[in-house]
């Protein structure tokens, strides 16, 4: 009997927890601050309609429960891993594999200050299900599904990393690759850089005392400044890379990526793409007009659990990012500010 104890009641943890309990010879347990809101029936529907209902093990918020568990795979925002990872520590048994539904947000960083190194672990590139919760605790919906995965494992011998893969592999029905590293899995040239970009072409000047006349659309009004400053971010950012073991072509660079060549062709495109149509910038209504919402993951978990490990690790490696240092400074001071 393999047992994975899912810590984090949100979308992701309820549809990979009814999507591992279906499994034979798979224990899913739940570790989440609100049990008793949690059904050990758990249901799951697919796109195509199909519908799941699995049994759910063991149901807490006690952290003693990851004590039984051969893997743990925490699904949570990046401000909640490193509160969760204190919590869990003491209870960790030798072998088991501790790992992150997402890890961009942080998770190989702080696990690596927090648990022993004898600990081994694990964490995906991008999540593996595109989910939603339909009832709490009860039923959730798969939206979508990835074709194969990228994972990265640490902290074990390269056998044993070949194995772990083999068996994410077979509980996930889909062809999982092992990535060279953390970093692999750690940096992405997606929000922890577009999000800052727009937000500093946007905000760079506010200050309390500037009310802005409407809540501006994110995408769709997107601008040359914020362009140029997301080309150089993501300049600087493989700087870094090339500093780091990672492979050379892990990550497409922004301008291929958009299939964009300058600032303006950048623009164009992002005010295009018809799935970011008609997303907002966080923003927060007042009697004399909009300012911007420091509260929201924007600012919270962009920067400061995204470009804040970019900009550690160039400080470390030696490498100048004037842009990622200019932008993230000034992102975590607002980001400070929305936490009081």
């Amino acid at each position: 009997m393999k047992r994975i104890c899912i810590c984090g009641g949100g979308s992701l943890g309820h549809v990979i927890a009814g999507y591992l309990a279906a499994k034979e010879n798979v224990q899913a347990d739940i570790l989440t601050r609100r049990p008793d809101e949690w059904s050990h029936e758990l249901t799951t529907y697919t796109p195509d309609g199909k519908e799941t209902v699995s049994t759910i093990g063991t149901i807490s918020n006690d952290a003693a429960i990851v004590g039984n568990a051969d893997i743990i795979l925490l699904c949570l925002p990046g401000y909640a891993i490193r509160s969760e990872l204190q919590k869990i520590a003491p209870h960790i048994k030798q072998g088991t594999f501790v790992g992150s539904v997402f890890s961009s947000t942080g998770f190989f960083f702080e696990a690596m200050e927090l648990l022993p190194d004898s600990i081994a672990l694990w964490g995906f590139q991008r999540v593996p299900f595109i989910a939603r919760t339909q009832c709490y605790g009860k039923s959730a919906n798969i939206l979508g599904y990835k074709p194969s995965y990228n994972i990265a494992v640490e902290r074990c011998p390269a056998q044993e990393k070949e194995k772990f893969r083999a068996t994410i592999e077979t509980l996930f029905d889909a062809p999982v690759h092992l990535l060279n590293s953390y970093y692999e899995a750690s940096f992405t040239n997606s929000n922890p850089i577009l999000h800052p970009s727009r937000l500093y072409s946007l905000f760079g000047n506010w200050d309390e005392s500037i009310y802005y006349p409407r809540q501006y659309l994110f995408y769709e009004e997107w601008d040359e400044r914020a362009s140029e400053l997301l080309i150089a971010m993501d300049r600087e950012l493989f700087a870094v890379l090339a500093k780091l073991p990672v492979a050379p072509d892990y990550l497409t660079p922004i301008l291929p990526y958009y299939e964009s060549s300058d600032a303006q062709s950048l623009t164009a495109k992002i005010r295009s793409i018809q799935g970011f149509k008609g997303i907002r910038t966080p923003m927060t209504e007042h009697p004399n007009g909009w300012q911007p919402d420091l509260t929201s993951r924007y600012f919270q978990e962009d920067f400061m659990h995204g470009l804040r490990y970019i900009y550690d690790t160039a400080h470390k490696m030696g490498v100048e990012t004037p842009t990622i240092d200019r932008i993230y400074k000034w992102g975590e001071a607002l980001a400070q500010k929305g936490r009081k």
